[in-house]
This record gives structure tokens, C-alpha cells and sequence, in this order.
């Protein structure tokens, strides 16, 4: 029995199959980890933005635009759309303008992630805290909650692992 072979994808091949130069603004998907306490994870989930065309919506904190960097190896730059420190007015004007806000969140609401629908209209992804979620002001502001099912022993993923596995449902390429 002759074993089947696997060809790695060069760097040539990759470049012809991916966008030449960064996306602007689609305004269709956007990633917001609105209440970051710490800033390791900030950068990586800009590069799973980029992956997926959506964007990242981060508060104009002194700290971030530093975080967003050391986790982030893109060579061109991202959408970034920057928020007040309290998000509150940014999100209700989200909603007044007609986009879908889901929040991933352990909820008795919230389906899960294998039965999340792609995004058909313009959604924000809320991100809470990896301890302490999502504040209750922002729970009054979902449309929906996703959660992602676990079966070890810990509470959550990081910010930038589930956020990651949400845009990429919600693009549809899971």
C-alpha cells in the first residue's frame, strides 16, 4: 500500500491565493474585546482579524496600541477601530445603526458555537474578560450569546482563542 503524499503550500502558492494588500474597512465583522485587563492576547487576535476580514474595535487605552503590536506579525497594517474608554455610547450606536451584537458569554441563553449562523448582516463580537466576562451593561446590549463548549476542567479560553473560533464561525469558514 503506497502511502498517500502531502505537498506543503510554498509561500508562492500561499501569496497567489490570499489578498495582495490588507483589507480596508468592510464594516461587516467586527472583534471587540471592549474590556481588556491585560494586553498579551490584543495582537493575536488582530492577526485572526486579518485572516477572516473583520476588524478589531479596541478602547483608546494608553497600553493597547503597544499590546495590539507584540502579538501581531502582519506586515501591513489592520482596521482598527478605536472606542471611548466606557464603550456604552459606542455599542448603542452599533445597534442604532443596525448591526447584530453577539457577546460570547456563558449564558442559560446562549447556543452554541457549532449551531452560531454565519453573519448575514453587520455584527460586533463582544469579547469580556477572561475571568470576569462580560459587565452586566453589556449582557442588557446582546442580540445573542454564544458560548463554546469545553470539557476539561477550566472556566475559559483565552480572549484571543475564543474570539478567534467565534470570527471564524461567523465568516463562515467553519
Amino acid at each position: 500500500m503506497t502511502a498517500r503524499r502531502i505537498r506543503v503550500r510554498t509561500r508562492t502558492d500561499l501569496r497567489s491565493q490570499r489578498r495582495r494588500r490588507s483589507h480596508r474597512c468592510w464594516d461587516h465583522l467586527i472583534a471587540a474585546p471592549l474590556w481588556p485587563k491585560h494586553g498579551v492576547n490584543l495582537g493575536t487576535l488582530l492577526r485572526t482579524c486579518d485572516a477572516v476580514g473583520a476588524c478589531l474595535a479596541v478602547p483608546r487605552l494608553p497600553w493597547v496600541p503597544e499590546a495590539l503590536d507584540k502579538g501581531n506579525t502582519l506586515r501591513r497594517p489592520s482596521c482598527i477601530h478605536w472606542t471611548p474608554r466606557d464603550p456604552s455610547a459606542w455599542l448603542d450606536r452599533q445597534r442604532d445603526e443596525g448591526s447584530r451584537i453577539i457577546g460570547v458569554e456563558l449564558t442559560e441563553e446562549s447556543i452554541r458555537l457549532g449551531d452560531l449562523p454565519s453573519a448575514r448582516q453587520r455584527t460586533v463580537m463582544l469579547l469580556g474578560h477572561e475571568t470576569d466576562g462580560l459587565p452586566p451593561a453589556a449582557l442588557d446590549r446582546l442580540d445573542e450569546a454564544v458560548e463554546i463548549p469545553m470539557i476539561g476542567t477550566g472556566l475559559s479560553l483565552n480572549v484571543a482563542v475564543a474570539g478567534s473560533l467565534v470570527l471564524y464561525r461567523l465568516a463562515g469558514l467553519l
